[in-house]
């Protein structure tokens, strides 16, 4: 068979049902081929970014990867924030481009380029991949496509590239070629029992642990055994941005979502706690802050997958590398309940809870909707599993203070990589990974990004339900330039500005409707939700409404904005 037969041969080995691409000339070949078999979906979508984005979304929900094609040169490129977007979330993911035909490949420094569109994606994406290389010959596809995939979905899920020109896609591969042994590579295992122990025995000790959890729970398939491991030691729980569904709203164990936008009362507890167990969470600056002097008189306990993020900025007393879901199945065998009390603990988070709700974050006196009370109504308001794909902006931190989670809601995010645009594209992917309710919440700017594939929902049929945030200005950035920048709002109220997006949305045959009033919000969420159709659900907000509580830059983790300033300008 050719190398582009084999390459949908592969797919269907693998039982992946669906591919996501935008047509162009290098992939054709391939994308041809896979349309021959019918155990497999194409999903055309109407930019490269969108296709990646999909994948990313389609990867968080079935822990396993999906598969992104692009032609060469501007396609190639315009993967790359995608691709980054995996890398960093720990997606497992496989990007497939095409390239121009061998002998069209420039090799000499002297000139630019030689083949159109040629252009050396491998070099580029290097650094956001775990794994990115250009087949040299028709035999080379079996051994390296496998070794993608294998290396894609061990120890920390990420990305994938291969790179095919188009004259070895239409290559012949040998039989000899195809018998060879599927490459196998090895999973982290727990080999360290004595520190397993040291561990239990810190954790019963503790008069005030609380368990930091992060991804790497969500990435090591680990949901359910977590859930075992907090109910069975009651030890209260903080979740980082991409944690923040793991425990419903409703568990007593669940504090809250943590960091720079965090819960205030979640932080402050951090304060309060002498023991802090790292669960697959990376402690980056977003969630600590910049000042850690917080953490030097607490036990910490790190466990995760990759070496290097065991000591990365906070130092534990104790550590082990390894896959979370292989470390809670040792550690379970080791505890009984009776080994954990916390009640007094409990009862002073609570009382934190009750000092610092999220409700006072935001002025009861405001112009327009007041988001809080928009997205917990929107959370609360029918009883189905939720997808929620969130966007990047005042928006995204919102909706990770004030959605109320149920069991089996995930919420969808670009966090590492931060890119605007996510939260479209991501909602198609989900749509088609899941049968669950899809909702994408997006800021005005978010939209803008990706508004093209308002187009892919509708001729998809995707009963997605679409919620835009609109301040009419880039919210976020306009809060750093009233903190540090004397209110210039140069590119983020002066110079921009939003169109009627409920007339895009009709243009695209999507029913919209807008709000501008708390005193909407019931009747506006009962059109919503009202039919399983793809909806737009406009939701006008001030746009000078900011993000609050925020960690105080240059303060430790409890000293949060508007309460305290800042004390050096920050670089997240």
């Amino acid at each position: 068979m050719i190398v582009a037969e084999y390459i949908s041969q592969f797919i269907e080995k693998k039982k992946i049902k669906n591919v996501f691409q935008l047509s162009g000339g290098m992939i054709t070949q391939i994308i041809d081929k896979i349309g021959e078999r019918k155990t497999i979906k194409i999903f055309s979508l109407l930019h490269e970014q969108s296709t990646a984005f999909a994948i990313s979304a389609a990867g968080r929900i079935s822990k396993k990867p999906s598969i992104a094609f692009a032609t060469s040169g501007p396609g190639a490129t315009n993967l790359l924030t995608g691709i980054g977007d995996c890398f960093f979330d720990s997606v497992p993911a496989i990007f497939i481009t095409g390239q121009v035909n061998t002998y069209e490949l420039n090799t000499d420094e002297r000139i630019r380029q030689l083949g159109f569109q040629e252009t050396d994606i491998v070099s580029m994406a290097k650094p956001i991949t775990k794994f990115s290389y250009q087949i040299k010959s028709a035999n080379e596809i079996f051994e390296y496509l496998e070794l993608a995939y294998n290396i894609s979905v061990s120890d920390r899920p990420g990305p994938v590239l291969i790179d095919i020109p188009m004259n070895i896609q239409r290559s012949y591969i040998s039989n000899d070629v195809v018998k060879r042994k599927d490459s196998k590579l090895q999973k982290v295992n727990i080999s360290d029992e004595g520190r397993i122990d040291q561990i239990v025995d810190t954790l019963k000790k503790a008069e005030r642990p609380i368990i930091w959890a992060g991804n790497g729970i969500h990435c090591s398939n680990s949901e359910n055994i977590f859930r075992t491991f907090i109910s069975k030691t009651k030890i209260p729980v903080v979740l980082s941005l991409h944690g923040v569904d793991l425990l419903e709203s409703s568990d007593p164990n669940r504090i809250g979502f943590i960091g720079s936008y965090g819960n205030r009362h979640a932080n402050k507890s951090i304060r309060e706690s002498d023991c802090l167990l790292f669960l697959g969470a990376r402690a980056d600056i977003r969630q600590t802050g910049a000042n850690l002097s917080l953490f030097k008189d607490k036990k910490i306990i790190r466990i995760d997958c990759e070496e290097g993020e065991l000591n990365n900025r906070i130092s534990p007393q104790i550590s082990l590398k390894s896959d979370i879901n292989s470390f809670l199945k040792r550690i379970l065998d080791k505890i009984k309940p009776s080994d954990f009390s916390f009640n007094h603990w409990h009862d002073q988070i609570q009382i934190l809870k009750n000092q610092y709700p999220i409700e006072k974050e935001i002025p009861s006196q405001i112009q327009l909707v007041n988001p809080i009370t928009f997205l917990n109504r929107l959370s609360k308001f029918n009883f189905d599993q939720k997808i929620y794909t969130v966007d990047v902006g005042s928006h995204q931190m919102w909706a990770a203070q004030a959605l109320n989670f149920q069991k089996g809601d995930r919420f969808l995010t670009s966090g590492g990589m931060g890119s605007m645009g996510f939260a479209l594209p991501a909602s198609i992917g989900a749509s088609i990974e899941s049968n669950k309710t899809v909702i994408a919440i997006i800021g005005d700017g978010s939209f803008q990004m990706n508004i093209q594939e308002l187009h892919s929902i509708f001729s998809l049929n995707l009963k997605i339900k679409i919620v835009i945030i609109n301040n009419d200005s880039l919210g976020m950035i306009r809060q750093f330039q009233d903190t540090y920048l004397g209110s210039r709002y140069i590119g983020t109220k002066w110079g921009y500005t939003t169109p009627d997006f409920c007339k895009i949305s009709q243009a695209y045959q999507i029913p919209s409707k807008k709000i501008f009033e708390n005193r909407e919000i019931d009747d506006s969420l009962t059109w919503f939700f009202s039919d399983n159709d793809a909806k737009l659900l406009e939701v006008k907000v001030s746009s000078d409404l900011n993000v609050y509580p925020k960690i105080a830059f240059g303060e430790t983790m409890d000293k949060m904005e508007p309460d305290y300033n800042s004390k050096m300008i920050e670089s997240t």
